[in-house]
C-alpha cells in the first residue's frame, strides 16, 4: 500500500529545472571598475540605496588606509541615507564611526556612537560586539576601570570563552603592577591605608580567579583543536601559567579556586545555547559579582594568603 503523497510526478521536477535554467540564462552580472565609488559620478543618482553604498564603501576604504577623518565624514554621510529598517548597515556604520573617533582621540564622540548601538542591541551577538567595541575604546584612552567593567560583562555573557577571562586577568595584573605608593602618598589616616591594602588583596585574588578559569577552559578546548588554533591556545596557556607563577598563590588556595571555577564546566551545559533574548537583561556587573566574585571569594577566603606577586 502506498502512503498518500509519497509518490511524485517526475514532470514536476523537470519543469522546475527548465524554468530555473531559463531565468539564469537571462542574468547579466554587473561589472564595476576598481574603487568605482570614489568617482564623483558615483553620486549622480537619486537612489538612496546607491548613495548609501557609495558612502559606506568610501568610509571602509578610508579607514583601511588610515585616513580616519575622511572615513568619519563618509560614515556620517552614509548614516543619512540608511533606511530605518536596515539595522545591520546602521550598526556597522555606527561602529565604524566609533572606531574613527577613537583613533582621532575623540573619546566622548566614540562613546556616544557606542551608546546609540547599545539601544539597538537585541541579541547575544549585538551585545558581544558592543562590549568589545567599548573595551577597545577604553583601552585606547587608558581607562582601566571601565574596561574591566566591560570585560566582566563579557565573561558573564559568555562564561565559557577563555579569551575574555584571560583579558580580565591581565587587567587585574595591570592594577597590581601600578605603583600603590603614589595613591597612598596623600592618605593621612591609617585606616585608609588599610583599606587600600585590602583592595589590593581583592584584586590579587580576582586575578587568580581569572587565570585559573582561563587555564581550565583552555585545557578543555585544547582537546578539540588543531593547527594554528591549537598553537594560539598553547601560547595563551603559557601566558596563563606564567601569570599564576607571578601571583604565587598557596597550593591550597589554587586547589580551592580550581574546584569552584570548574563546577559549571559540564559538556552538556557548555553546548547549551541559552544566552539570548531575555537573558541579556541579566548581563550586568551585579550579576557577575554575585555569580563569580562573591561565590569564589567566600569559598577561598579562609585559604588565601594575600598578594604575593613576584617581580
Amino acid at each position: 500500500m502506498e502512503i498518500i503523497g509519497s509518490t511524485f510526478d517526475d514532470s514536476v521536477f523537470s519543469e522546475a529545472r527548465e524554468r530555473l535554467c531559463a531565468s539564469l540564462s537571462s542574468y547579466n552580472a554587473k561589472l564595476c571598475e576598481a574603487e568605482w565609488f570614489c568617482e564623483s559620478a558615483a553620486l549622480d543618482t537619486d537612489d538612496p540605496l546607491e548613495k548609501q553604498k557609495v558612502f559606506k564603501f568610501r568610509g571602509d576604504l578610508a579607514f583601511r588606509q588610515g585616513n580616519y577623518q575622511r572615513a568619519l565624514d563618509a560614515y556620517s554621510s552614509c548614516l543619512q541615507w540608511i533606511a530605518d529598517n536596515n539595522l545591520t548597515i546602521r550598526r556597522d556604520v555606527l561602529e565604524g564611526m566609533a572606531r574613527c573617533c577613537t583613533r582621532l582621540g575623540r573619546r566622548e564622540q566614540a562613546l556616544e556612537a557606542a551608546e546609540l548601538l547599545s539601544k539597538e542591541a537585541s541579541n547575544t551577538c549585538h551585545l558581544t560586539s558592543l562590549l568589545l567595541l567599548k573595551v577597545s575604546i577604553y583601552q585606547h584612552f587608558g581607562s582601566v576601570r571601565p574596561q574591566m567593567s566591560c570585560l566582566q560583562q563579557l565573561c558573564s555573557l559568555l562564561p565559557f570563552n577563555p579569551w575574555h577571562w584571560l583579558s580580565l586577568g591581565q587587567m587585574c595584573l595591570q592594577l597590581l603592577d601600578s605603583d600603590p605608593n603614589t595613591e597612598r602618598a596623600s592618605e593621612a589616616e591609617a585606616d585608609q591605608k588599610g583599606a587600600a591594602e585590602r583592595a589590593e588583596d581583592r584584586v590579587w585574588l580576582r586575578a587568580c580567579i581569572c587565570f585559573v578559569r582561563t587555564r581550565l577552559l583552555l585545557r578543555l578546548l585544547r582537546q578539540q583543536q588543531s593547527s594554528f588554533v591549537a598553537q594560539r591556545s598553547e601560547k595563551a596557556l603559557q601566558v596563563t601559567e606564567e601569570a599564576l607563577q607571578r601571583l604565587n598563590p598557596k597550593e591550597t588556595t589554587l586547589q580551592a579556586l580550581t574546584e569552584v571555577m570548574s563546577e559549571d564546566l559540564i559538556p552538556e551545559k557548555m553546548r547549551e545555547d541559552y544566552q539570548d533574548g531575555e537573558s541579556l537583561t541579566c548581563v550586568c556587573l551585579q550579576s557577575f559579582n554575585e555569580r563569580w566574585w562573591k561565590s569564589v571569594l567566600l569559598a577561598a577566603v579562609l585559604q588565601t594568603d594575600g598578594p604575593r606577586v613576584k617581580s
